[in-house]
């Protein structure tokens, strides 16, 4: 696993380095400015001071090492291979948002990872809305009219349709350009942890705060906090997210200090926050102070029209990740594919082009669309 990662890292512009040993890797970050390190222990990466993320298998107990890793400052918890996808997200936020924590070394000696990401950080740029069709021109539309505004916008639609895409695209056309972009994943974070992940924590506020920690509302001052899965975050936590919405103040776990916070909040549900208010799942209160604006991403299935330039560019980005020339579609093959039943989600086509690149052969075919699209 360790060095299949590397070579797709490797595939998206990443320098690269590996080892299977815990002190080879202590005396390599003595040596070299590296930006981030992925490890499948926290206790080991926690001491270098340097920026990381846990990666778990499929078969570990998946709730205690995010409690663990999230505990010891973990910038992320994910699994392999499954959440490839949410690996390369975080790295390319990363990469677009965070200086270095290290003191830098002198030119001669900077390792190739940070000035890959000094590189990436100045050509970095948000991925386009692809689409032609009346329900996509609308979505583009209504980010073009609010985008300049600092109105709190509720971006509502099924899973894999694009949500963090659009609040992408209104923080990139808003004021807060320059400033960061944060995203935090309510539904990814324990519910225990979830308090220090938005508003940080002082040292020794709990077992294992061996140091002070922003949150993510700090992180995100001055730019714009992307808060996805909205709908997921416990009652106890939307409390004090309405109080930070309300007074625009935060206050650290084990701390009684209010510090001021200047954040554009954008949050993203796949769930219908009337029925989840209905059931007593969320907050109305909470839910009028986020939906000054909603923006509805419309499934696959409602923009038919748009296959044909969704798979134009999956298939440049998927080719280009392998390395390989874009492959041709044919005409029968392009119509087989705007006519199939997606569910709505656009990673599943997604999935079935990148299927097609490596199955098919020169060109992809109605047969090879017939023998490798169906589930």
């Amino acid at each position: 696993m360790r060095k299949t990662l590397g070579e797709r890292l490797a595939y998206e512009g990443y320098a690269i380095e590996a080892t299977d040993d815990v002190s080879e890797a202590s005396e390599m970050c003595r040596q070299m400015a590296f930006d981030v390190v992925l490890t499948d222990d926290s206790s080991n990466a926690s001491p270098l001071g340097i920026p990381f993320i846990v990666l778990a298998g499929a078969g570990d107990n998946q709730i205690q090492r995010a409690v663990t890793a999230f505990r010891d400052g973990a910038m992320d918890f994910l699994q392999i291979p499954s959440d490839i996808n949410r690996l390369y997200d975080t790295l390319r936020r990363y990469s677009e948002e965070e200086a270095p924590t290290q003191t830098p070394l002198p030119k001669q000696r900077m390792s190739a990872h940070a000035m890959g990401r000094a590189r990436r950080t100045r050509t970095s740029s948000v991925q386009p809305i692809i689409g032609s069709s009346n329900a996509i021109g609308n979505v583009r539309q209504v980010v073009e009219r609010i985008a300049a505004f600092d109105t709190r916008t509720l971006i509502t639609g099924e899973n894999g349709t694009g949500k963090e895409l659009v609040a992408r695209w209104l923080h990139a056309k808003s004021r807060r350009a320059s400033g960061p972009f944060v995203e935090v994943n309510c539904a990814a974070i324990p519910s225990e942890l979830i308090e220090s992940e938005l508003f940080g924590h002082e040292r020794g506020a709990f077992t294992s705060a061996i140091k002070q920690r922003k949150g993510k509302f700090e992180q995100a001052t001055g730019g714009t906090l992307f808060m996805d899965e909205i709908g997921d975050m416990s009652l106890a936590a939307q409390a004090k997210v309405l109080r930070a919405l309300q007074e625009n103040k935060i206050c650290r776990v084990g701390s009684d200090k209010d510090i001021d916070v200047d954040v554009r909040v954008i949050a993203a549900t796949n769930k219908n926050l009337r029925e989840e208010i209905a059931k007593g799942n969320f907050r109305e209160d909470l839910y009028h102070r986020l939906s000054v604006i909603v923006i509805r991403v419309p499934p696959l299935r409602e923009r038919s029209s748009d296959v044909p330039e969704l798979t134009q560019h999956f298939v440049d980005e998927i080719s280009s990740l392998y390395g390989i020339p874009p492959k041709p579609i044919d005409s029968d093959a392009m119509e087989a594919l705007s006519a199939m039943r997606w569910s709505g989600n656009v990673r599943e086509l997604r999935n079935v082009i990148e299927r097609l690149i490596i199955l098919s052969g020169d060109t992809i075919t109605i047969d090879d669309v017939h023998k490798y699209c169906q589930s």
